[in-house]
Formats: structure tokens, sequence, C-alpha cells
């Protein structure tokens, strides 16, 4: 291979004045995530977003050493957006026994106290129960009521609401008339990945006329196939036809390259969370050859909502190891657009090419084990991370006008 973009680190911080005014700029023409989470998967030849989280689950993998900045960037967005707040509800997903997901949410309530506001937390789906068992310590739970004029906590109405549920079920009529943020049309019930990608390119080509670069190395290749139902052989023969298409296109580029690896496509649902719906293919002859079991699954989706159309993107393999040899892919966490903290899921039983989002994966913190990636956690990773959440609130601006 003849290239590789951490060679350019240097450049990337000579020209770092630039991006941060440029950035800046941007920033102030789109309104900014109050938070989100993405995924980076870094090969060496590309650092890209492969995921990009609205409503991020993971705030209990970060590092205690970063809450003091993740509490004070909360308070600065909340301060710009509503600076009579004085008390901010959660509302949650309706997980009761996902340890994992119940210390996430107790850490935004412990991170929105640090910054001075009062936090409750429920939903109606959660009524009836008074609290949850985390791992640290059970979180206590609020009488929640919607009504059709508003959200009622301990019939009183917040402040705030902070959605951390992505609404891949549809939008809860109470929520349209309290001030909610993220907005609840950010909710999968609309939102479509693609829809990321799209806005994304536009920042990507941007950022790399700066930094004088080729776009590609920054961003993963993808198109969108639609009303794709994969039990009809005519569905499964047309989608197979345009990921060979695909495929053959990333193989161009890597020969060019010089790239000795063969290509792969992950086979997405075009919205959704938690790693449903995802497959991995090498050639369209892959889905020809599905197993009901295989099929069923990638036509899985949270809820039981109907997939309607598949994302393909690009697969980026990870160049980042652990010591002891397992894949390691960075996770980033924003506050207000911008890179706040890092983790690294970790998963000795999947390969570089794999998907790493399974229940075998572990989580390290920049503390234990970013110093060995800390050079480019902080330069690339952070990069790419910070155009996902402007293309976040570009989104936002669609979703708003459709």
């Amino acid at each position: 291979m003849d290239y590789h973009i951490h060679e350019l680190t240097e450049r990337l911080l000579e020209k770092s004045d630039e991006i941060t005014n440029w950035m800046k700029k941007k920033r102030s023409e789109v309104p900014m995530p109050i938070y989100g989470s993405v995924d980076i998967r870094d090969s060496g030849w590309k650092v890209a977003v492969v995921d990009a989280n609205q409503f991020p689950a993971g705030f209990n993998n970060i590092s205690k050493d970063d809450e003091l900045k993740l509490s004070s960037l909360l308070r600065e967005h909340i301060q710009r957006e509503n600076l009579d707040c004085k008390w901010v509800h959660i509302y949650p997903e309706s997980h009761t026994r996902n340890q994992g997901y119940i210390e996430n949410i107790s850490t935004i309530k412990r991170l929105l106290e640090m910054a001075g506001y009062r936090c409750t937390v429920g939903s109606p789906d959660l009524e009836g129960h008074g609290s949850l068992d985390g791992i640290s310590e059970p979180l206590i739970l609020d009488q929640v009521i919607l009504s059709k004029d508003s959200l009622l906590v301990n019939n009183d109405v917040p402040d705030m609401i902070l959605l951390n549920n992505d609404l891949t079920e549809g939008i809860l009529p109470g929520l349209l008339t309290n001030r909610v943020t993220p907005p609840p049309n950010m909710g999968w019930q609309r939102r479509r990945k693609s829809e990321h990608y799209a806005c994304l390119q536009n920042y990507v080509e941007e950022i790399a006329v700066i930094l004088e670069i080729d776009p590609w190395h920054l961003m993963t290749d993808w198109f969108v196939s639609e009303n794709k139902c994969l039990e009809k052989e005519s569905c499964r023969l047309k989608l197979a036809t345009e990921v060979d298409v695909f495929l053959e296109k990333i193989a161009q580029k890597y020969n060019s390259l010089g790239i000795n690896r063969k290509p792969v496509a992950f086979v997405k649902n075009d919205r959704g969370t938690y790693g449903l719906g995802i497959m991995a293919i090498s050639s369209g002859d892959e889905l020809l050859n599905l197993s009901n079991r295989k099929r069923n699954r990638l036509m899985y989706s949270k809820g039981g909502v109907e997939v309607e159309n598949f994302l393909i993107q690009e697969g980026v393999p990870t160049s980042l190891f652990t010591t002891e040899g397992s894949p390691v892919e960075p996770v980033v966490y924003l506050i207000d657009g911008e890179a706040a903290s890092w983790f690294y899921r970790v998963n000795s039983k999947k390969s570089d090419m794999q998907n790493l989002n399974s229940p075998s994966a572990k989580f390290l913190t920049y503390d234990e084990s970013g110093y060995q990636f800390g050079k480019h956690a902080h330069s690339w990773h952070a990069l790419v991370s910070e155009l996902s959440m402007l293309a976040m609130g570009a989104e936002l601006i669609q979703q708003t006008l459709e």
C-alpha cells in the first residue's frame, strides 16, 4: 500500500487553526446536537465514521476523568438553548434488565447534576418500577404521565426533556409540546442512516479540500437499496447485482492505491440501532444463497418495525489491535458537537473486518488502552466524529423542512 493517512497527521496539525475556524463557521449554520456518539473504523488508508447515534447509550463506558468536561459542555449547550432551565428530565428506553443501559442513564443523570441541574428519570412505559437495578446502584424512577398537552413528571412540567430513546416505534404525542432535545423528529421513526451520510459527504468534501486529500480517505462509500423484499427472488437478484457493482468499484480503488484486500460490503437496515439487521458480504451470491435464518436476521429490526430500505456500506477493516491481538474500534462521545470522551470497543471473537458490536465485546477507556492510539484519537478520529455531528445538525434542518 502506497498511502497511509496517519502519515499526514502533521499536515492535519499544521492546519488546525484553519480547521477550527472552518468548524466554528459551520457549527453556527446548523443546530448542534446536545449529544451523540460515533463508531469509527481506522484502516490506515481510511478513517471513517461507520455509525452515528443521536441517542447514545454507552455513557457508562466513558472514563471518570472525562466527566467534568462532559458536564461542562452539557451546561454550555443547555444555557445557550434554554437559559432559564433548572430541571432536566431524562426520557429513557424501556429496558428494565439491561444493566449496562441503566448505568448509562445513571451516568447521564450524574453529568447533568454535576452541571447544576435537577434531574429526574422515567417514562410511562416504566410505570410500576420504582427503581431499576444498575451496575453501581439502583436508578430511582419518577412518575411520568403523558397527556395530549404535555409530559408531567410528579404532576409538574420539567424545563427540558432529554431524550435517550430512539423512538423506533413512533413519537409519543406528549413529547411534541414539551421542550425536548434531541428533537423527536430525529428518532428512527423518521431518520435514516443514509440521510446522515448524504449530509456528511458535503462536509467531508470541504474539509478534504483544506487538507488537500481525496475525501475517499475520510468516509465510507455507500448507497441505498430501496424497497427490497428479500423473501422474493426477484428482489434478491436485483440487490445482489447492485452489491456486485458496488464491490467492483471499491476493488478498482483498492487496486489504484495498492491495497491488497478483498472488498467487503455491510448490508444494514437504513434505520435503527443496537447492531440489528447487519450482515457482511463479499459478493452478491451470498445474498442469493441466504438461509432462512440469516434472511430473517437481516430483516429483523428493533421493535419489530419492518425493514424498508437497506444501506449498503463499504466495510472498513480496523488496523487497531490490543497487545493481545484483539481488533479494536474507537467510539467517540460528543457533547454540543465537540469530541469529549473516547472508549474502545474490543472483541476477541471477531476479525478485523467483522462487526465488533456483539455480546462478546468489551470496552476499554482511553486510560486503559487509548495511549496506544492517542495521537490518532485526538486528530483524525476527533475530526471525522465532529464532522459527523455537523451532518447530524444538517439532518435536523432537513427533517424540519419535510
